[in-house]
Order: structure tokens, then sequence, then C-alpha cells
């Protein structure tokens, strides 16, 4: 039996859930006791997330013939990710917040850098600040450098801005003063009082000491400010999706993908939903920590691409990097984040021609509603989910578990006229002609995170994941030049998946202004045991102890002048040697920008202590080998490449294809969540766990 997936007998009790909420299709992914995985794909419902969540698990439900009480009852974990939060972000439709400020600080968050993203657009407009001017309000009291009170705290001043932000109608209040990330006493002040004369929910109060304590006055304003922002939108989302599951049996509450690539609970997140801005893409890490054992290597790049984008993800020896900044809707956010490049680039991206008579795809996408011109859901745009099917690449007919039909007849309607008739090419030649533009972007995203960033993509392997990236997996790996491309076979649920192979993480920071060499070490000793106490204290109330908890030491250095960090990782008890500390900062720093200031001043920004509360270990099953050879299921006129033209090849099904199989392309492999391409000169192999290797044949070959 194969072990990778079936949905055609019950699972076994007891089972783990992940449920990716995606733009396009919410995922579903059950492992059960015997290591065998189920997949469910539906529409997602942009205008209620829980609906697809909830439609989701009565499909399944409703394939084994369960009551949903009988298959959440029987689940001992539930994770969740959710874009809940970046699409408040991305629509602007975050609540009205109020600012408290120190005296003379009220513009700081619309001053913000002092300096342009990009210095050669100068007409380009700021996004709209978050909160205006006349919601940024100040109030006295001061803390100097050294974390000192030089003027006592006014509450007479709280008390009338928050008048003033009852009568203007505001949902959120965010907390930022001067130099609180050294002393939070008058942050803490505020609470204090706002708890008492606000009528607001407490958890709709922000603070900055909380938040993100962290020297760097725009940064940190910032990131408070849309924690305000997201909170009335995100928590309710969160916790009534809790009750609901747990009145439909789920018995234990669900835990959350955060931005980190970690997991938390709904109860810890509800005061930092400004940790969730990467909920579900950041799910990627557990799945590339998934595949690193059968692939054989601990250099991976996943290219995961969905209905509406394409999340692109670097592991360099066994690890993703994690960083402090990130930048959603082109704000900044200074909290904890898994390195990932998204562009607007999936099956449902939106192709056209523009004013300059030139091709273009995305980075708008159709979304689930109405989705794909073939999906015959009221879309008339052409998608390259339209150009696929025109290409023969996708079968006419059901399509994500039947509950989509896919009609070539529309596609080609929405082609001619968008695409085809505009620059006077055939409907086979405009589709070929999406096909190749979306690649570029593709090829372009992966060398963003790989080649500007100081890595060879021909030292990696290649995971194209999502529902569409198996299709773009050769042609996107030969032009990078790797030589292999690793595809999972449940690549169409990627991220749903990587949510069961994911940890509860927390990464506590704190600020340490000094030298590498004139910091004491016993101060950064007991600096760091402080973070640790904490971080034990948090994953001992979410139920890890002992063993099944793991702590990494890390350090934020810099050349003395320079404004940005470099993150280096030091041993379980480090933090007392500074030619150590100065060695692998070296060692990192020249690998990321090629050189290295030799007995140049390093500088101590923040400690920080990554806590991991590590989980039961999930082992899937395994298949046989066999040595007879896969039927195909029927030959089929495809368009391969611009080389290769169109061909007659082979299809087969993926649940025919077993460890011990070699197959020589071109050919098509269709599975139930996606379809792989295997181009002319590139053999496909099935390892031992299941997934399909392809060894490309490269340009230069």
């Amino acid at each position: 039996m194969s072990a990778w997936i079936r949905n055609d007998t019950t699972p076994t009790a007891p089972w783990r859930i992940g449920v990716d909420v995606g733009g396009t299709f919410t995922d579903m992914v059950l492992a059960d006791a015997n290591g065998t995985i189920h997949t469910f794909k539906v529409p997602s419902v942009p205008a209620d997330p829980s609906e697809g969540v909830v439609r989701v698990l009565q499909t399944a439900a409703d394939a084994w013939q369960l009551p949903l009480g009988s298959l959440l009852g029987d689940c001992n974990l539930f994770v969740h990710g959710s874009t809940v939060a970046t699409n408040t972000m991305l629509e602007g439709k975050g609540a009205t917040v109020g600012l408290i400020t120190t005296r003379g600080f009220r513009d700081s968050l619309e001053i913000r850098r002092g300096f342009r993203e990009n210095q050669w657009d100068h007409r380009r407009p700021f996004p709209p600040v978050l909160v205006p001017r006349y919601l940024r309000l100040p109030v006295g009291g001061r803390i100097d450098r050294n974390g000192d009170e030089i003027e006592p705290f006014v509450p007479e001043d709280l008390e009338a801005a928050v008048r003033e932000f009852q009568l203007e109608g505001v949902e959120a209040i965010a907390v930022a003063l001067i130099n609180s990330f050294l002393n939070p006493v008058h942050e803490q002040a505020c609470a204090e009082m706002l708890r008492d004369i606000w009528d607001g929910e407490p958890d709709l109060v922000s603070l900055s000491s909380e938040i993100m304590p962290i020297m760097g006055e725009y940064e940190r304003t910032s990131t408070t400010v849309i924690n305000a922002y997201l909170a009335p939108r995100v928590v309710p989302y969160l916790k009534e999706l809790n009750a609901r599951l747990a009145s439909s049996g789920l018995a234990r509450p669900f835990l959350l993908v955060q931005s980190n690539g970690g997991m938390t609970s709904v109860e810890r997140i509800a005061t930092r939903p400004v940790n969730l801005l990467l909920s579900g893409p950041a799910a990627g890490v557990g799945a590339l920590n998934a595949y690193r054992s059968a692939s054989t290597t601990d250099n991976l790049i996943s290219m995961e691409i969905g209905g509406t984008s394409c999340d692109v993800m670097l592991m360099g020896q066994g690890t993703v990097p994690v960083h402090d900044e990130l930048m959603v809707a082109e704000y900044h956010v200074a909290s904890p984040a898994v390195n990932i490049h998204t562009i607007g680039a999936g099956g449902g991206t939106i192709a056209g021609v523009d004013d300059g008579g030139m091709l273009f795809v995305g980075p708008k996408g159709a979304g689930a509603v109405p989705g794909p011109a073939c999906y015959g859901l009221g879309g008339s745009e052409p998608t390259v989910t339209d150009a696929q099917l025109i290409l023969g690449r996708l079968r006419e007919g059901p399509y994500a578990d039947g509950s989509i039909s896919l009609s070539r007849e529309l596609a080609e309607a929405a082609i001619k006229q968008a695409v085809a008739d505009p620059l006077g090419l055939s409907i086979e030649d405009a589709a070929a002609g999406i096909v190749r533009v979306v690649e570029q972007h593709l090829l372009l995203a992966v060398q963003r995170i790989s080649i500007e960033r100081g890595h060879d993509p021909r030292d990696f392997t290649l995971v194209p994941a999502g529902g569409a990236g198996p299709m773009h997996g050769a042609p996107v790996g030969r032009a990078l030049g790797c030589s292999r491309v690793y595809i999972p076979r449940h690549s169409g649920v990627f991220c749903a998946l990587g949510m069961l192979y994911t940890d509860v993480r927390h990464d506590i920071t704190r600020v340490f202004l000094s030298t590498v060499d004139n910091a004491e070490p016993d101060d950064i000793e007991a600096g760091f045991t402080t973070l640790e106490a904490d971080a034990r204290k948090m994953l001992a109330e979410e139920g890890f102890e002992g063993s099944a908890v793991r702590l990494a030491r890390e350090l934020d250095l810099s050349y003395r002048g320079q404004q940005w960090v470099v993150r280096v990782a030091l041993d379980a008890d480090g933090g007392r040697d500074p030619a150590d500390i100065r060695s692998r900062f070296e060692q990192e720093y020249d690998r990321l920008y090629g050189h290295t200031q030799p007995d140049g001043t390093i500088e101590i920004s923040n400690q920080r202590v990554v806590g991991t509360g590590l989980l039961p270990e999930l082992s899937l099953g395994r298949s046989e080998r066999t040595t007879k050879e896969p039927v195909p299921l029927e030959t089929r006129s495809v368009y391969i490449s611009p080389e290769n033209g169109w061909q007659d090849i082979p299809v087969f099904a993926s649940n025919e294809l077993r460890p011990g199989h070699v197959l020589d392309g071109p050919l098509l492999i269709e599975e139930r969540t996606t379809t792989v391409l295997v181009g002319s000169g590139d053999r496909l192999q099935v390892d031992d766990a299941d997934n399909l290797v392809l060894e490309l044949q490269t340009i230069d070959s």
C-alpha cells in the first residue's frame, strides 16, 4: 500500500491535522497513527476564512462517513496557518488605532526612517500612515538613554488622550515611548491606567516594551502600531474558530504557525497577532525539514506556487534564516520571520497586454472567486491555469478533488480575447507566452533569494511545491543550473503538511549595548540566563519540559558605524569567549558580504534566546519497491517547451508509481492536487520515501 496518500480508507486514530488557508484553496493534511497521509483541498472562502476550514474538515469527514465530531475528537494535534493577518494589511482593513508616544515624538511614525526604500523612484508615494496625526497623541515623561527617569510620567496627558480616542472611535491603542526598551516603567503605567479608564478590551492595548523591546524607535513603534491595527480583526477570528472547533469536538485548542516558522497557542498569539503575518507560508520550514533526510541534502530551495502567489525559501546547511526585518504592504515590521521572498505568480495570476503592447503576467490574481476563466465561476480574465490547460498540461474535467471542473472552451475564449487577438498570435502561442513569462518571474524570484544573498543555486536541490509548482519545476531548475529537482508527492498541500512537522517556538530578545571586547562575560551570561528562564517558563505553560525543550543562544552584531546587524548563533553555553564571538561574526559576515574588517570594533545590540518545544517525531510509512513497469493512463498532445514544441507524450497516474520506477521524459504525472511535467531529456525516479526525483538535462548538456 502506498503510504503517502490514501483517501479511500478510513484513517487509524489518533491523528494530526494541518489546515492551511490560502488565497485560492484551503488545504488539509491528516497523518494517522500508521503514518499514512490523507489530503483534501477545497476552494477558500475569502469573506470568511473559518468557513473554508470547516468545509475542508467536513469534506474529509464525509469522505470517510464519519461525524465531524469523531474526526476532531480523535485529533491529538490541530495546526492552522492563516492569511487573515496578511490580508488585513494588504487590504488596509485593520482597526482604527490610537498611538500614545513621548512628547516631541508624535511624528516619528510618519517621518519613518528618513530615506526612501527605492532611491531612484522619488515620486513614489509612501503608504498611508496607519495612525493619522490627530490620533497620535503625546504624554509627558521621559526615560534617558541609560534607562533612568529624567521626567515623571504625566497621567493627566493620558486621560486627555483617551477621551479623544473615545470620541474618535478608536478600537485599539498602541503605546510606544522613547527608550522604553531600557526601562518600561512609563509604558507599564500607561497600561495600568488604560485598564481602568478605557472602555476597550485589555488585549487591544499594545506596549512596545512587550511587543518588540529593541533599539530603533521607528521600527519598534511601527511594529507596535501594526500589532494594534491587526488585533481587533485577527483575535476575534481566532477565538471564534477555536470555540467553533471545540464545540464540534476538538478536545484541545489548535496551534498557529507564526512568522518565525514555529507554532504557538491561540492564547499566547492573542497579544501578538503581528507574529502571524507569514502564518501559512512559514510552515514551509517544517516541510523542508521533513524532506531533508529523504532528499539526502541539507541545501534545498522551495518554490511553493499556489493559486495566488509564489513563496520562495532557501534552506542552507539544514537551516532557514530568520530575520527581524519584514516588509508587508510596504510597512516595516520588526518581528522574527523566516526569510521568504513572495511574488504574485500563481496558477490564478492574470495575464494580459499592457498599453505598450507588451504581454504581462501578474501580479494581480483571480483569487478563489471568481478564479481562472476555465473554472466556470464567472472569471473572464486569462490566467496561468488557463494557459496550462490550453497547452495540454492540465486535463479537462474534475479538478481539486472534484470541487471544480476545468473547461478548455472557457480558457480559449479568455486567452483569445485578452492576449491572442491583441498580439496577433494563435491561442496556443499566446498560452505558451504566458507560461514563459511567468517562469521568468519565478526564475528571478529564486535568484533573488539565492544569488543575491551569496548562494549558488547550482549547489541546491529545487523543491517545487504547491498545486502549480511541479509544472514549473523542471524549466526553472534547468534555467538555474540545478541538476536535480525534488518533487514531494504531496506538494499540492506542502505547507499544510509542513505544519505537522513544525515545533512550538518563541524568540525572546533583550537589548545589550556593548562591544565584544568590552562586554563583561558575566553580564552576557546573566542576560542569557534570564532569557532562558523566560523561554522555559513560556514553553512549560504550553506543556513542554525536560528533553522536549531546546534552547539556542544568539547575538545581534555589527561593525561600529553600521546600521544593520548580523544574527550570529552561539553554542548552548556560548557568550563568554570574545574570540569565539568575533570568529563566528566574521565568518558569517564574510559569507554575506565577501569581506571583513580585520581588527574592526564589533558592537553587540541584542541578546536572543530561541526556545523550541519539540513535538513527538512524525514517522510516515513507506511503500515497497517494485519492478513492475507502470502503465500510462493515456497519450496526450502536450506543449513541452519552446525548443521541443508539441509532442504526444504518456500521462501517468501518480498513485501507480512506486519506489524503483525510473521513467525518461517527456511525460506528465497527474496527482489529485498537482501535475508534474517531466521535460525532454530529463529522468524521473521514485525514491524510497515515495517522492519524485528529477535528474535534469541541464542547458550546458
